[in-house]
């Protein structure tokens, strides 16, 4: 069983897909600044993604009909 147990471990440092999310080791380092950019925006996603994604389709609901609301204006007082 314990030999068993070593292999996982062994097969589980050795797996190439373990750590397939990060391409921090095939970034040239000119653009590490800017992956690292990258990196926080997906965390702060996987963090706040539902209550991020409702406030910014409120605003956009906010800023479309603030838009039609205007071109209606516009249209009516012409």
């Amino acid at each position: 069983m314990s030999g068993n147990d070593d292999r996982r471990a062994t097969n589980d440092q050795d797996d190439p897909t373990a750590n397939a999310s990060d391409l921090g080791e095939l970034i040239p380092e000119s653009l590490l600044p800017v992956w690292r950019r990258i990196e926080a925006i997906q965390a702060f996603r996987q963090t706040y993604g539902n209550r991020y994604t409702g406030v910014l389709e409120a605003l956009t609901a906010l800023a479309l009909t603030g838009g039609y609301l205007y071109w209606l204006f516009l249209y009516l007082t012409a």
